[in-house]
């Protein structure tokens, strides 16, 4: 190799990216420096949380060591989840390869503290997609309406924001539960800041003080310096193939809050009896401790390309939510491209820019849980992990496709660089 021609811009152009496209990136990216210089604050700020958890709870290599059959006494199990409740300022946590995704760890929260006759209600407008199963919005074996829990929620004010005027209609003496999902989904509503669900939190425990609040914490984790669980929530949830993860859980999820809370959220992912005190870790434990070292680092490059999408796609004339310049609580970024094409288009950009099955064309299909045919590109070296560089959105109007992700900004960078080719290859774009 020539080391003349060892440019960023040179490497750019020999895998097929145009001046035009580098120049517009590079300028965008330019404007941006102070909102990365906060970023990285903040990043830096989370990350001595983290080791201050790990060094208080006394991590050791001892903590890495595999357990399998019944998993007792798994001392390194024991202590991360000790570490996860210091880091989320909770009572206890449930931190568990078991659990096999975020959906999977919301069930698991709601069918350990939800009983036959109580009522669920989400003031915060409709859930995710995948949870219209599992509550029974959409009819299906073994959800919570099976089992005689009911389910209402109250739509979000045009602006996005919750309407305090009716969330006291809704919330009776049969109201046990009551879940806010931080971020957007598969909406273009904005997701709700750690100080906006704490106003919820402390208007709904002032009408029924003894409600359990659950926080849907999927995406959000250290993108602030404070949690749902800082300001009343009783449980927080998440996956651990995404921000918490830091790219390095092969699975899991977590479950954060009471004690009472975390116990019977474990005797649903296990058994009557059992709860905490088996499921072998299977070796995976070092991996859930070098991610959570990394989280912070992680989640903050993930941020840093949501937010560099938004201000290239806001110039290239789309809609972004959030925009460039608003307040960030966790790390999608939806962009409205108006058409099927531009979405198809827009992941296989991302696919194309994947250390991952890059050579491969993302196709729609039918993906359980999901009423609309979905498009998804994840070149992930973790199966469906969310925190790498990803995106997918479904089939319906207006085309909104939900970008998150990348285990480093550069990555990211690259990932949005690709997609903008590939809308400028097909004419949807003219750079």
């Amino acid at each position: 190799m020539n080391l003349k021609d060892n440019s960023t811009y040179a490497l750019y152009e020999s895998i097929g990216i145009g001046k035009k496209i580098i120049e517009f990136a590079q300028e965008k990216e330019k404007s941006l420096s102070e909102r990365f210089k906060a970023i990285d604050e903040t990043a830096e700020y989370n990350s001595i949380r983290v080791i201050s958890a790990m060094q208080k709870n006394k991590v050791s290599q001892e903590c890495f060591t595999a357990s399998s059959g019944y998993g007792y006494d798994d001392f390194g199990r024991e202590t991360l989840e000790k570490v996860y409740a210091d880091i989320f300022h909770t009572e206890d946590a449930l931190v568990r390869p078991q659990i096999t995704c975020g959906t999977h760890a919301l069930k698991t929260a709601l069918f350990g503290n939800l009983r036959p006759g109580d009522e669920l209600y989400s003031p915060a407008g409709h859930p995710y997609d995948t949870l219209e199963e599992v509550i029974g919005i959409r009819d299906s074996k073994g959800s919570l309406k099976e089992y005689g829990i009911n389910y209402k929620e109250t739509a979000l004010l045009p602006d996005g924001s919750f309407d305090y005027d009716n969330i006291p209609k809704c919330i009776t003496e049969k109201t046990r539960l009551i879940t806010i999902q931080r971020s957007r989904g598969y909406q273009t509503r904005p997701s709700f800041t750690v100080e906006k669900i704490g106003e919820l939190i402390s208007f709904v425990k002032k009408i029924k003080p003894d409600v359990t609040v659950m926080v849907d914490n999927c995406y959000g984790e250290f993108i602030e310096r404070g949690e749902p669980s800082d300001v009343g929530a009783d449980m927080i949830v998440g996956s651990l193939i995404k921000n918490p993860g830091g790219g390095l859980a092969p699975s899991g999820g977590y479950i954060c809050g009471t004690r009472e809370c975390v116990e019977n959220a474990s005797y649903a992912l296990n058994s009557p009896g059992l709860g905490k005190e088996t499921g072998a870790s299977l070796g995976v434990l070092r991996s859930f401790y070098q991610g959570l070292f990394m989280a912070p680092t992680v989640a903050a490059s993930a941020l840093k390309g949501a937010i560099f999408a938004a201000r290239c796609y806001e110039d290239l004339g789309f809609k972004a939510y959030p925009s460039s310049s608003d307040e960030r609580t966790d790390i999608i970024e939806a962009i409205t491209l108006g058409s099927k094409e531009a979405l198809c288009a827009f992941c296989e950009g991302i696919q194309g820019a994947s250390p991952v099955d890059g050579h491969v064309r993302p196709e729609p299909w039918d993906m359980p849980g999901y009423d609309d045919s979905v498009i998804m590109a994840a070149g992930a070296f973790i199966q469906g992990s969310s925190i790498e560089l990803s995106a997918d959105g479904p089939l319906r109007e207006p085309y909104n496709v939900y970008f998150q992700g990348g285990l480093t900004y550069p990555a990211a960078k690259l990932g949005i660089i690709n997609s903008i080719k590939k809308l400028n290859d097909y004419g949807i774009i003219n750079i």
